[in-house]
């Protein structure tokens, strides 16, 4: 054995060596992309629940966008105005006003309320309910379907059913949206959580189907909209709509309601 070509060849290969991490060095160095200390910054103050709300894919991607200005600093519905000033601070700019939102179920056809055609006992998942006749056991095809899928959905344990609907515990809820977001009868939607009142339903049947269908369904009778006294109630597809903007929580509108379809939060 050659000595001589065992020295050269490890001559060779610590040399080839040395090359390539001098080049790897100096490429890392010259093609690294420097990122925004803030992003860190921001990431930390959001609360890491990573939930989606926001409308991203999580809180490492919310503080991306904050940073780059694709998205407000008082974006994260999970926050609130709390975690909103904190960003806002370290982005040096101001907060601006921020609205606490809760989630609300829009039906109040509860197992005692509620005609039901037939009894189901298939999956309890209310996305499979699209595939059975009439979308569900319910007489009414806009009512709550009571199987839970937005209670599995919840990262807050902030929605349960009761008595067959969905009921949101406001104290809890972070209006992440994630519950607006998978129930196929689209019966959730977030709301100021200081609103008064809110319409209980989603039935747009007439007036005579939806009394057949559920004890407490909108009728689309128009008492609400005529008694308001701030015009703050509209009657479209025979449902109650109040514009919480311009509502003063006077209760008018639930009053005289006959069918007990709107209901205090």
């Amino acid at each position: 054995m050659d000595i001589n070509a065992i020295l050269i060849a490890v001559a060779v290969i610590a040399f080839l060596g040395l090359f390539i991490g001098l080049f790897l060095g100096i490429a890392g160095d010259k093609l690294k992309v420097e990122e925004d200390e803030r992003i860190g910054l921001v990431e930390s103050a959001l609360p890491g629940n990573n939930c989606g709300g926001c409308g991203y894919a999580g809180c490492s991607a919310m503080a991306k966008a904050i940073v780059e200005g694709a998205a407000p600093v008082n974006g994260c519905p999970v926050g609130g105005e709390k975690v909103a000033k904190n960003i806002a601070e370290i982005m040096g700019v101001d907060s601006g006003e921020s609205v606490r939102l809760t989630a609300f179920v829009k039906c109040n056809g509860d197992c005692e309320k509620a005609t039901k055609n037939y009894t189901y006992s298939g999956v309890k998942d209310c996305r499979m309910l699209s595939f059975v006749p009439g979308k569900g056991e319910k007489a009414c095809s806009y009512g709550c379907l009571g199987y839970g899928t937005c209670v599995k959905e919840c990262p807050f344990d902030a929605i349960h059913i009761v008595d067959g609907i969905a009921k949101v515990d406001k104290e809890r809820c972070k209006a992440c949206g994630k519950c607006v977001a998978i129930c196929p009868k689209n019966l959730i939607e977030l709301i100021p959580y200081d609103a008064a009142y809110s319409v209980a339903c989603s039935s747009k049947d007439k007036g005579p189907d939806a009394m057949k269908n559920c004890k407490v369904s909108c009728i689309g009778c128009g008492l609400c909209k005529k008694n308001c006294p701030v015009e703050a109630v509209e009657v479209t597809d025979f449902l109650a709509k109040i514009d919480y903007d311009k509502c003063q929580g006077c209760g008018a509108c639930a009053e005289k309601c006959p069918k007990k379809a709107i209901v205090k939060n």
